[in-house]
Protein backbone atom coordinates (compact mmCIF):
# COMPACT_ATOMS: atom_id res chain seq x y z
CA UNK A 1 0.00 0.00 0.00
CA UNK A 2 2.53 2.73 1.06
CA UNK A 3 4.62 1.98 -2.27
CA UNK A 4 1.67 2.08 -4.18
CA UNK A 5 0.86 5.59 -2.80
CA UNK A 6 4.40 6.83 -3.30
CA UNK A 7 4.21 5.67 -6.60
CA UNK A 8 1.15 7.34 -7.59
CA UNK A 9 2.74 10.42 -6.07
CA UNK A 10 5.51 10.17 -7.72
CA UNK A 11 3.50 9.53 -10.81
CA UNK A 12 1.10 13.09 -10.05
CA UNK A 13 4.44 15.40 -9.51
CA UNK A 14 5.86 14.38 -12.82
CA UNK A 15 2.71 15.39 -14.93
CA UNK A 16 0.64 18.67 -15.37
CA UNK A 17 -1.82 16.69 -18.11
CA UNK A 18 -4.14 14.30 -15.61
CA UNK A 19 -7.72 13.86 -16.07
CA UNK A 20 -9.47 11.88 -13.01
CA UNK A 21 -12.44 9.59 -14.05
CA UNK A 22 -14.99 8.88 -11.08
CA UNK A 23 -18.10 7.27 -9.62
CA UNK A 24 -20.31 6.94 -6.61
CA UNK A 25 -17.20 6.00 -4.67
CA UNK A 26 -16.07 9.40 -4.62
CA UNK A 27 -19.05 10.53 -2.65
CA UNK A 28 -19.52 7.96 -0.60
CA UNK A 29 -17.00 9.20 2.20
CA UNK A 30 -19.43 12.36 2.19
CA UNK A 31 -22.21 10.72 3.15
CA UNK A 32 -23.81 9.69 -0.05
CA UNK A 33 -24.85 5.82 -0.17
CA UNK A 34 -23.61 4.63 -3.80
CA UNK A 35 -25.92 2.75 -5.93
CA UNK A 36 -24.50 -0.88 -5.96
CA UNK A 37 -22.67 -1.81 -3.50
CA UNK A 38 -24.27 -3.91 -0.66
CA UNK A 39 -25.25 -1.41 1.25
CA UNK A 40 -26.26 0.69 -1.98
CA UNK A 41 -29.43 2.10 -3.00
CA UNK A 42 -29.95 -0.70 -5.60
CA UNK A 43 -30.67 -2.73 -2.72
CA UNK A 44 -32.72 -1.29 -0.63
CA UNK A 45 -36.25 -1.95 -0.98
CA UNK A 46 -38.74 0.35 -3.07
CA UNK A 47 -41.88 0.03 -3.85
CA UNK A 48 -40.71 -0.33 -7.32
CA UNK A 49 -37.08 -1.12 -8.39
CA UNK A 50 -34.97 1.84 -8.47
CA UNK A 51 -33.94 1.53 -12.10
CA UNK A 52 -37.25 1.52 -12.83
CA UNK A 53 -38.04 4.34 -11.28
CA UNK A 54 -34.88 6.52 -12.33
CA UNK A 55 -36.55 5.70 -15.90
CA UNK A 56 -37.66 8.55 -18.23
CA UNK A 57 -40.98 5.98 -19.19
CA UNK A 58 -41.48 5.88 -14.80
CA UNK A 59 -41.27 9.66 -14.65
CA UNK A 60 -44.01 10.29 -17.69
CA UNK A 61 -46.10 7.71 -16.50
CA UNK A 62 -45.44 8.51 -12.17
CA UNK A 63 -43.91 11.73 -11.52
CA UNK A 64 -46.00 11.71 -8.14
CA UNK A 65 -44.19 8.68 -7.26
CA UNK A 66 -40.84 9.22 -9.02
CA UNK A 67 -40.50 12.82 -6.95
CA UNK A 68 -41.47 11.02 -3.57
CA UNK A 69 -38.56 8.65 -4.47
CA UNK A 70 -36.40 11.18 -5.26
CA UNK A 71 -36.73 13.45 -2.25
CA UNK A 72 -35.86 10.28 -0.16
CA UNK A 73 -33.09 8.73 -1.52
CA UNK A 74 -31.41 11.39 -4.36
CA UNK A 75 -31.35 13.84 -2.23
CA UNK A 76 -28.93 13.93 0.96
CA UNK A 77 -28.90 17.54 2.87
CA UNK A 78 -25.91 18.52 4.78
CA UNK A 79 -23.39 17.03 2.80
CA UNK A 80 -20.22 18.28 2.16
CA UNK A 81 -17.10 17.72 0.06
CA UNK A 82 -14.62 15.09 1.51
CA UNK A 83 -10.51 14.83 1.06
CA UNK A 84 -10.99 13.28 -2.61
CA UNK A 85 -12.72 16.06 -4.07
CA UNK A 86 -10.84 18.43 -2.04
CA UNK A 87 -7.18 17.21 -3.34
CA UNK A 88 -8.79 17.09 -6.90
CA UNK A 89 -9.83 20.84 -6.74
CA UNK A 90 -6.01 21.71 -5.52
CA UNK A 91 -4.76 19.78 -8.15
CA UNK A 92 -6.42 21.69 -10.97
CA UNK A 93 -5.51 24.70 -9.12
CA UNK A 94 -1.79 23.72 -9.16
CA UNK A 95 -2.22 23.19 -12.74
CA UNK A 96 -2.08 19.83 -12.83
CA UNK A 97 -5.47 18.11 -13.35
CA UNK A 98 -7.15 19.05 -16.43
CA UNK A 99 -10.89 18.12 -15.98
CA UNK A 100 -12.69 15.53 -13.89
CA UNK A 101 -15.41 13.89 -15.68
CA UNK A 102 -17.74 12.41 -13.10
CA UNK A 103 -20.55 9.56 -13.19
CA UNK A 104 -22.30 11.93 -10.24
CA UNK A 105 -25.09 14.25 -10.11
CA UNK A 106 -24.42 15.64 -6.40
CA UNK A 107 -22.38 19.00 -7.28
CA UNK A 108 -19.49 18.07 -4.81
CA UNK A 109 -16.99 18.68 -7.27
CA UNK A 110 -17.84 22.06 -7.67
CA UNK A 111 -18.95 22.72 -4.25
CA UNK A 112 -14.76 21.69 -3.66
CA UNK A 113 -13.69 24.52 -6.13
CA UNK A 114 -13.28 22.39 -9.22
CA UNK A 115 -13.80 24.16 -11.96
CA UNK A 116 -13.76 22.00 -15.03
CA UNK A 117 -16.08 19.14 -14.08
CA UNK A 118 -17.97 17.48 -16.77
CA UNK A 119 -21.30 15.96 -15.63
CA UNK A 120 -22.01 12.67 -17.87
CA UNK A 121 -25.33 12.28 -15.64
CA UNK A 122 -26.29 15.82 -15.06
CA UNK A 123 -26.88 17.04 -11.43
CA UNK A 124 -29.97 17.11 -9.13
CA UNK A 125 -28.82 20.98 -8.37
CA UNK A 126 -30.37 21.72 -11.95
CA UNK A 127 -33.51 21.70 -12.99
CA UNK A 128 -35.80 22.45 -16.15
CA UNK A 129 -39.62 22.06 -17.33
CA UNK A 130 -39.86 19.21 -19.59
CA UNK A 131 -42.26 20.47 -22.01
CA UNK A 132 -41.00 24.52 -22.47
CA UNK A 133 -37.32 23.89 -20.94
CA UNK A 134 -37.98 26.79 -18.95
CA UNK A 135 -35.17 26.71 -16.20
CA UNK A 136 -35.72 26.67 -12.65
CA UNK A 137 -33.79 26.39 -8.89
CA UNK A 138 -33.06 22.68 -7.71
CA UNK A 139 -35.26 23.98 -4.63
CA UNK A 140 -38.11 23.49 -6.62
CA UNK A 141 -37.79 19.20 -7.32
CA UNK A 142 -35.48 18.79 -4.06
CA UNK A 143 -37.53 19.97 -1.28
CA UNK A 144 -41.68 19.76 -0.75
CA UNK A 145 -44.07 17.53 -1.79
CA UNK A 146 -46.22 16.69 -4.90
CA UNK A 147 -45.10 17.07 -8.74
CA UNK A 148 -43.57 20.53 -9.25
CA UNK A 149 -44.86 22.28 -12.80
CA UNK A 150 -44.39 24.75 -14.87
CA UNK A 151 -46.43 27.94 -15.76
CA UNK A 152 -47.13 26.22 -18.51
CA UNK A 153 -48.33 23.07 -17.14
CA UNK A 154 -45.12 20.88 -17.57
CA UNK A 155 -43.62 18.92 -15.00
CA UNK A 156 -40.26 20.12 -13.64
CA UNK A 157 -37.57 17.87 -13.83
CA UNK A 158 -34.36 17.16 -12.68
CA UNK A 159 -31.57 17.84 -14.91
CA UNK A 160 -29.98 14.47 -14.53
CA UNK A 161 -29.91 11.73 -17.28
CA UNK A 162 -33.04 8.87 -16.50
CA UNK A 163 -32.26 5.65 -17.99
CA UNK A 164 -33.80 5.24 -21.44
CA UNK A 165 -32.24 8.52 -22.03
CA UNK A 166 -28.65 8.92 -23.63
CA UNK A 167 -25.82 11.20 -22.52
CA UNK A 168 -25.52 14.64 -23.76
CA UNK A 169 -23.62 14.14 -27.17
CA UNK A 170 -21.36 17.47 -26.04
CA UNK A 171 -19.98 16.44 -22.65
CA UNK A 172 -18.79 12.84 -24.25
CA UNK A 173 -17.02 14.38 -27.23
CA UNK A 174 -15.25 17.01 -24.69
CA UNK A 175 -14.53 13.65 -22.16
CA UNK A 176 -13.81 11.75 -24.90
CA UNK A 177 -10.62 14.54 -26.34
CA UNK A 178 -9.88 14.84 -22.55
CA UNK A 179 -9.47 10.92 -21.84
CA UNK A 180 -7.46 10.42 -25.31
CA UNK A 181 -5.01 12.94 -24.62
CA UNK A 182 -4.07 12.70 -20.92
CA UNK A 183 -0.97 11.61 -19.89
CA UNK A 184 -2.58 10.19 -16.49
CA UNK A 185 -5.98 8.82 -16.55
CA UNK A 186 -6.88 8.10 -12.42
CA UNK A 187 -10.21 6.31 -12.50
CA UNK A 188 -12.13 6.08 -8.75
CA UNK A 189 -14.63 4.95 -6.90
CA UNK A 190 -16.83 3.56 -10.08
CA UNK A 191 -17.18 -0.49 -10.88
CA UNK A 192 -17.15 0.40 -14.34
CA UNK A 193 -20.25 -1.29 -15.07
CA UNK A 194 -22.27 1.64 -16.14
CA UNK A 195 -22.33 2.29 -19.96
CA UNK A 196 -21.64 3.59 -21.87
CA UNK A 197 -20.09 6.17 -19.26
CA UNK A 198 -17.56 3.39 -18.30
CA UNK A 199 -17.21 2.68 -22.07
CA UNK A 200 -15.14 6.12 -22.38
CA UNK A 201 -12.19 5.17 -20.67
CA UNK A 202 -11.17 2.97 -23.95
CA UNK A 203 -10.25 6.10 -25.44
CA UNK A 204 -7.18 6.41 -23.26
CA UNK A 205 -3.47 6.09 -25.36
CA UNK A 206 -1.44 6.98 -22.14
CA UNK A 207 0.20 4.49 -20.19
CA UNK A 208 -0.08 5.82 -17.12
CA UNK A 209 -3.92 4.21 -16.24
CA UNK A 210 -4.51 4.32 -12.40
CA UNK A 211 -7.21 2.38 -10.83
CA UNK A 212 -8.27 3.05 -7.12
CA UNK A 213 -11.63 1.30 -5.81
CA UNK A 214 -12.34 -0.53 -2.99
CA UNK A 215 -13.50 -3.81 -4.85
CA UNK A 216 -11.86 -5.10 -8.14
CA UNK A 217 -13.29 -3.74 -11.39
CA UNK A 218 -13.53 -5.60 -15.09
CA UNK A 219 -10.63 -2.84 -16.34
CA UNK A 220 -8.01 -3.77 -13.75
CA UNK A 221 -6.02 -6.22 -16.01
CA UNK A 222 -5.14 -3.26 -18.17
CA UNK A 223 -4.30 -0.58 -15.43
CA UNK A 224 -0.90 0.30 -14.55
CA UNK A 225 -1.33 0.81 -10.84
CA UNK A 226 -4.51 -0.59 -8.87
CA UNK A 227 -5.41 0.87 -5.31
CA UNK A 228 -7.94 -1.30 -3.26
CA UNK A 229 -8.56 1.51 -0.71
CA UNK A 230 -11.34 4.26 0.09
CA UNK A 231 -10.41 6.71 -2.71
CA UNK A 232 -10.59 9.96 0.42
CA UNK A 233 -7.64 7.90 1.85
CA UNK A 234 -5.32 7.87 -1.11
CA UNK A 235 -5.67 11.50 -2.01
CA UNK A 236 -5.19 12.78 1.44
CA UNK A 237 -1.72 11.21 1.16
CA UNK A 238 -1.00 12.47 -2.62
Amino acid sequence: MEDKIAQLKEMIADSDNIVFFGGAGVSTESGIPDFRSVDGLYNQKWKYPPETILSRSFFERDPAEYYRFHREKLVIDGVKPNRAHLRLAQLEQEGKLKAVITQNIDGLHQAAGSKNVLELHGSILRAYCSRCRKPYPAEIINKGSGVPRCSCGGVIRPDIVLYEEPLDNDIVRSAISYIRNADILIIGGTSLNVYPAAGLINYYRGKKLVLINLSETPYDSYADLIIHEKIGEVFSRV
